[in-house]
């Protein structure tokens, strides 16, 4: 569990909680199931993907009787959205819709996601939750850098922080002088972000001299990467604030299917009123007990427009008993997704273990970058990492790149090369890191 700082004047943090958050886990286990069968039946009855899923493996939502029941109904995956592509997951009119979300379409057709005005509330309700859960409260200022465009991130923390009665200050990614001029002048409580997108915003400090453990920022909601705990504690240090952690998938909903509570900082509380977890085998589909790690997979159990059933994540992670809201069970943080795992030499890598160790350094600033290559028969994995200003010594940093690489052999198992470079040589996050680069031919 991480130490909380609470950067706010002394006051002692009480925790504000509605009545779900205060639930037992028998009641909202009886909701769920209640709220299940009614998500079964609003798919099955409306929407003709999941009518056919269903049908084809030989159930029906009347088979739904208890929450280990959900295992005898297939899995949705992103290919059947794209299969359905714009409007046929939809288990409302198109004239219900009130938003309607793509991604971008880069790897095939465009992943549509949308909303009811319904909807549109439970998103704000969760994410007023989410804020308030990570010390956010009525008449905080947020600076909103998650995007606005495509992607769900911006709007849905917008939505909730709004509900919630916070000032919101939005900024699209990429204006990163400007975002520190923001910081600067609005001096907001709280900044939602991502990890890797902060240390840039670190970088933009540094560069005109400022100190960032002056400026007025008290939280962090960092999402929609995979980060460590040692990305967390650089983070807190540099800013003397509280990082929490946030979860959302936009197939699921957005922002606000779970999230860290800054009292106990020990993994994301699941919003299980709305969003029933499952962690499965990522082989076989067979549901693992809680404890176990495996894949994540959600079924919605209020959404009207966008229904998901059994929703297959990718994301990586363990289900644990809840601590700060013991009714609801916490999600471990997501530290690798099965489609970033690197099978090196029958070793299998996540960049987030890099991560974890550059960040144990005190010479290397957390950007780094991963390359694989192809010499003859051999997969070769290089880590070119950037050093501290304070740190350099021009010649690439010799003895502690060699170091590297032999504790990374040690401990995780792999050969690599590692490389050291001068400061502000890589490029920097403008929302999402992109670490890892397959240069090997595709053969």
């Amino acid at each position: 569990m991480a130490s909380t700082k609470l950067k706010d004047g002394g006051r002692t943090y009480r925790a504000e909680m509605d009545a779900q958050e205060r639930a037992s886990r028998d009641e909202i286990m009886a909701l769920q199931t209640r709220r299940l069968a009614w998500s079964l039946k609003h798919a099955y009855d409306n929407v003709a993907h999941y009518r056919k899923a269903f049908d084809k493996a030989g159930v029906h939502p009347s088979d739904f009787r208890e929450l280990s029941d959900l295992a005898k109904f297939p899995f949705t995956l992103k290919t059947d959205l794209r299969d359905n592509y714009p409007f046929n997951m939809f288990a409302v009119p198109r004239e219900k819709l009130v938003r309607v979300h793509a991604s971008s379409g880069t790897t095939g057709k465009p992943i549509v996601v949308g909303y009811t005005q319904a909807d549109i509330e439970t998103w704000s309700g969760v994410m007023a939750r989410s804020i308030r859960a990570a010390g956010g409260r009525t008449g905080m200022i947020i600076h909103n850098a998650y995007g606005y465009g495509l992607f769900t991130g911006g709007l849905g923390v917008h939505y909730g922080a709004e509900k919630l009665g916070c000032t919101v200050v939005p900024i699209s990614g990429g204006m990163t002088e400007r975002q520190v001029q923001l910081i600067n002048d609005f001096r907001p409580d709280i900044i939602t972000v991502t990890p890797s997108y902060m240390l840039a915003i670190l970088d933009e400090f540094k560069r005109q001299k400022l100190d960032p453990h002056q400026c007025s920022l008290k939280v962090g909601i960092f999402g929609a990467e995979p980060w460590t705990n040692a990305m967390r504690g650089e983070i807190e240090d540099a800013f003397d604030m509280d990082a929490t952690d946030i979860y959302g998938l936009s197939e699921v909903i957005g922002p606000g299917v779970a999230q860290e509570c800054i009292e106990t900082k020990d993994g994301l509380h699941v919003w299980e009123d709305h969003f029933y977890p499952e962690v499965i085998d990522p082989e076989t589909g067979a549901v693992l007990p809680d404890g176990e790690k495996g894949e994540l997979v959600f079924t919605s159990l209020t959404k009207e427009a966008f229904p998901v059933i059994r929703y297959r994540t990718r994301d990586l992670t363990r289900l644990l008993p809840g601590t700060a809201r013991p009714g609801m069970r916490r999600m471990e943080k997501v530290t690798g997704r099965s489609d970033d795992m690197i099978i090196l030499r029958g070793v299998n890598l996540f960049p987030t273990q890099i991560e974890e160790v550059l960040l144990a350094t005190d010479w290397c600033g957390g950007h780094f970058i991963l390359e694989l290559t192809r010499e003859g028969r051999m997969d070769e994995l290089t880590i070119i990492a950037e050093a501290r200003p304070e740190s350099w010594d021009g010649r690439g940093l010799v003895d502690h790149a060699d170091r590297i690489s032999t504790h990374i052999k040690n401990t995780i198992g792999v050969s690599s090369r590692v490389q050291v470079v001068a400061p502000a040589t890589l490029e920097r996050s403008l929302g999402k890191a992109k670490r890892l680069y397959d240069k090997r031919p595709k053969d």
